[in-house]
């Protein structure tokens, strides 16, 4: 099929259904963009901030047990390591922007559907770049003295080696890591203001 034949659909339209499928078109838009920007995933998908992924609540915890980590970085915004230091790959733009992309898209869905788990667990692939990260950050130690990073995640599952978390679990965000494990996590969590308007709260209230 040629492309002015996929194109020609428009000839069999009225002027009348042209523009309500427009409208229609415009609509869906301008209701998406609206439902991704009370999201903030701008602040996601550009930024760098960590406190961006507190945009869904149920990150509380994990934000609050970095930020006393050693990983952590709050005094002093030139040091530490950031979430996206670690939980993002690094070899390119591509994958960095693409990673954050389909992994946004993931968390947006499991917290929109209420999907999420008490104990938040790394998947294989999401494994495999922070162990990455882990070498990239460390490759001193891990290639010179420990030989650790000579091999990579999917390297040490085939041949039941460890992985980094297994001895440091607890380096970046503490021994107990649930929703439940840390109550008093929004007291120290710059959680983002309700994009409910004023006017609005005060209808609802």
């Amino acid at each position: 099929m040629k492309l002015k034949d996929f194109f020609a659909f428009k000839d069999w339209l009225s002027y009348r259904q042209k523009v309500g499928l427009l409208v229609i078109a415009g609509v869906v838009c301008g209701l998406g963009g609206l439902f991704m920007y009370l999201l903030r995933a701008h602040t996601y998908f550009i930024g760098d901030n960590p406190s961006a992924c507190v945009n869904c609540h149920i990150m509380t915890p994990y934000y609050a047990t970095w930020s006393h980590s050693s990983h952590g970085r709050i005094d002093n915004q030139k040091n530490g390591a950031t979430c996206n230091d670690c939980h993002v790959p690094h070899q390119n733009l591509a994958f960095y922007y693409g990673f954050k992309a389909v992994d946004g898209l993931k968390h947006t869905a499991y917290f929109v559907g209420h999907m999420e788990h008490q104990a938040i667990k790394a998947e294989p692939l999401t494994g495999q770049v922070v162990m990455d990260n882990c070498i990239r950050c460390h490759t001193q130690l891990n290639t010179e003295f420990v030989k650790t990073g000579r091999l990579g995640y999917m390297q040490q599952l085939a041949t039941g080696g460890k992985v980094c978390w297994d001895c440091h679990r607890n380096v970046p965000h503490g021994g107990m890591n649930s929703l439940m494990a840390t109550p008093n996590a929004e007291g120290v969590t710059p959680l983002p203001p309700s994009p409910v308007p004023e006017w609005l709260q005060k209808m609802m209230d």
